[in-house]
Formats: C-alpha cells, structure tokens, sequence
C-alpha cells in the first residue's frame, strides 16, 4: 500500500504503552502495533526514494545491563546510511515525529577525519558556517556526546574547541502531533529536513565518509 501518514492510533498507541510497559500490555495491542505503527513506517520508507532504505528498529530493549527493565521501547524508529556516509532516522512516539540526518555515532577513524577537517581553517570554518546556517532554517545541530575537554593533541582554547570535542554531528527537528502527519504530506515535510541539511551531510560526506575499520575494529576516540 502507498503511504497515506501516520494514523493517530499509532501516537495513542506510544502513549498508552508509556503508561504500562508490559507484556501483557503488548500482547494485547500488537495488532495495533503492527498496522498502526509498523505498516505505515515501512509504507513511509518506500515512499522516500533515493533517500533509503531505511531499517525499522526492533521493538524491544536490551535490558540485559539496564537498570531500567521495561521491555519495550517508547518509540518506532527507522536509520539508514547513504553510500556517501550520511545516516538518515524517522522516529515517532507520544509526542510526535523527529527526523534527522548526519554522523550520530562516529567510529574512530571518522572521529579523526572529522577533527582533522575542523582543525584545518578553511573547512573548519566552513562547517561553523554550515552549522549557523542550518540552525537558521530551523534545524537542531546536536551529536551523541561530546568531551568534557580538548581531544588529544588539541589545545583548549582551539577556536573551534566546541565542534572538536563532539563525538558525531547530526542535524534534527522534531514536531507535536499534528493534523499534517495523518496525510501524505508527512513525506514531503520529513524529507524538508534532509533537504535543508543537504549543505551540511555533503561537507561530512567529502571530510568525513563512512568508516573504513572491520567490524571488530570499531571503537570510540
């Protein structure tokens, strides 16, 4: 089936589950789950074009080592990554949608090609200019973490320290439930996102790209 929006069960479907995070809630209410939430997410994914595939995350939480043993996760999300290096995410919850596009989680060897770029001045100041711009059309301009302090071999008072200590670079908007998201139209307006951080992804795709370790390489900086 073609997309048509997210339906209002599927909001009211995060907000009752928010309120019983149980099995029995779940078992309950997977049908609604699945046509609710499931079925237009993935209806969404086809509709966006060059811009996928995206994944839908599974449901359920690793609460192995969590302290938080609730099983099921408070939102629907799908991610992918585009042959450039840009991840793209659609997520909807309770309180509505959130879509963004960048480097969420960068793994080292991105971490040091990023830093390098920030640390060159012509880049570095492109990408403070990119930024400004982007949080100007609306845009949220984030990343999974940052430093307390300079990376190694940095110095702290780097004029670009605040970029330098970030562990990933995204850009993201979010919205309260509204009437646009039941239609259509929620494709245009979550592609807008990625859209108007299409300066941005591109300056990460030529300075950064996708990581080249094997997987049992992956780490952190």
């Amino acid at each position: 089936m073609a997309f048509s929006g997210f339906p209002a069960a599927a909001f009211e479907f995060y907000e009752r589950l928010s309120a019983d995070n149980s099995r029995p809630f779940w078992q309950a209410n997977k049908q609604v789950y699945e046509q609710a939430v499931k079925r237009p997410v993935e209806e969404f994914v086809e509709a966006i074009g060059d811009y996928g595939p995206l994944q839908l995350f599974r449901p359920y939480r690793d609460v192995r080592f969590a302290k938080d043993k609730t099983p099921y996760k408070d939102a629907a999300g799908a991610a992918g990554e585009s042959e450039g290096g840009t991840w793209y995410y659609v997520q909807i919850n309770a309180a509505g949608l959130l879509t963004g596009a960048g480097y969420y989680d960068m793994r080292s060897d991105q971490l040091e090609r990023l830093r390098a770029a920030i640390d060159a001045e012509a880049t570095g100041n492109e990408l403070v200019a990119l930024a400004r711009a982007a949080e100007q059309k609306g845009l949220t301009v984030g990343s999974i973490s940052s430093l307390k302090t300079a990376p190694r071999g940095f110095a702290k008072d780097h004029p670009r320290i605040e970029l330098l200590r970030r562990k990933g670079l995204f850009v993201s908007k979010q919205w309260p439930v509204a009437k646009w998201m039941h239609t259509k139209q929620a494709v245009p307006k979550l592609i807008g996102v990625w859209q108007d951080a299409a300066d941005l992804t591109g300056w990460l795709d030529a300075h950064v790209g996708p990581s080249t370790l094997a997987p049992e390489e992956f780490g952190r900086v």
